[in-house]
């Protein structure tokens, strides 16, 4: 996405970051663009030398509140000692900065995390190119480090006006999911829609009726997938909260696994996954019965996320696929 970008597209781009890193006192220096998805992630120098990431967030994306909420949770998880970027407050002590709508951008926010070592996990699409024993050891950590995330947000008192949205039944199901109506989408066939919408009315009553260990809910990562995880000598660390909020742990478990299902590794994955996260939180065997219906519902956001960014290369391809796939894997993991 990067490389695609047009020049003058891309000079804007760096002159915003630079408005962005003055507020931090550091404008006069050229950040280095690593990815435009949802946010502009650049790679700074701050004054003492230390690289940093600064995020230039999507303009109507999420408000103030719920951007000024995930730093203030990402920065509680650190200060409980996990291995995650830290914010990087601006010398007047704000976590958050505001920019105002120019010729190029309209309003939008930015903030400044601490740089994490290490390299990302995969990209979606490609095989992992690690060894089975590697994969091993980088997945049981994963799932430590899922269940210890879950553990400290249960033992956290957010802060007055904390606010992030809720994958729950809702926000999964609900008339207006929080990625998008992926059973009534531009470009699906008539066969497709009909099948996503009795699929859809399936999972409400699946989620309704699940037993109660499955129904374990708090503040959850929300998008640990590969290219938020990054790998070094010393273990794994997790980036990219963006999508955080309220959600079944199961969610965030799926969201982990259900990229590699087509892994020759697949099941050493899930396994050590699994250990890992029990190694550290309770994961009733009642509870990880309900598994294929997370992977599905995790499946599902993938339509709509295409399908309200039609912008994106071959988005519409991709919305198909990514139906034609979920209903696949419903039927495989006989959710339907």
């Amino acid at each position: 996405m990067v490389a695609a970008l047009p020049p003058h597209f891309r000079a804007a781009l760096d002159a915003r970051a630079r408005q962005a890193l003055a507020h931090w006192g550091v404008a006069d220096q050229r950040p280095e663009l690593l990815k435009y998805r949802e946010n502009a992630v650049f790679r700074v120098c701050l004054a003492d030398g230390r690289s940093a990431a600064l995020r230039l967030h999507r303009a109507g994306y999420h408000g103030e509140a719920a951007l000024r909420s995930e730093l203030q949770w990402m920065a509680a998880l650190v200060d409980s000692g996990l291995a995650l970027p830290r914010p990087i407050a601006t010398a007047d002590g704000c976590l958050l900065v505001a920019l105002p709508e120019d010729e190029a951008f309209a309003a939008q926010h930015a903030d400044i995390i601490g740089w994490m070592d290490g390299q990302t996990l995969g990209e979606s699409g490609k095989p992992l190119s690690h060894t089975p024993e590697k994969l091993g050891a980088i997945f049981s950590a994963l799932g430590a480090t899922m269940a210890e995330m879950h553990n400290l947000a249960d033992r956290w008192t957010s802060p007055e006006g904390f606010w992030r949205p809720a994958w729950d039944a809702e926000g999964l199901l609900g008339e207006r999911p929080l990625w998008g109506r992926f059973w009534d989408c531009d470009g699906l066939s008539s066969a497709q829609t009909r099948a996503l919408s009795a699929l859809r009315h399936d999972l409400r009553r699946r989620l309704a009726t699940m037993p109660t260990p499955a129904q374990d809910f708090g503040l959850i990562h929300a998008d640990l997938v590969r290219e938020n995880v990054l790998v070094a000598e010393n273990g794994v660390t997790v980036i990219d909260f963006d999508d955080a909020g309220y959600g079944f742990r199961l969610f965030d478990i799926a969201t982990a696994l259900l990229k590699n299902r087509r892994e020759p590794a697949y099941e050493t994955i899930e396994a050590v996954l699994i250990s890992g996260y029990r190694s550290r939180r309770a994961l009733p065997d009642e509870a990880f019965s309900c598994l294929p219906l997370f992977l599905v519902l995790r499946s599902l956001t993938y339509i709509g996320w295409f399908a309200s960014r039609p912008e994106l290369p071959a988005a519409r391809d991709r919305v198909l696929r990514y139906a034609d796939e979920t209903l696949a894997l419903a039927e495989e993991l006989g959710v339907r």
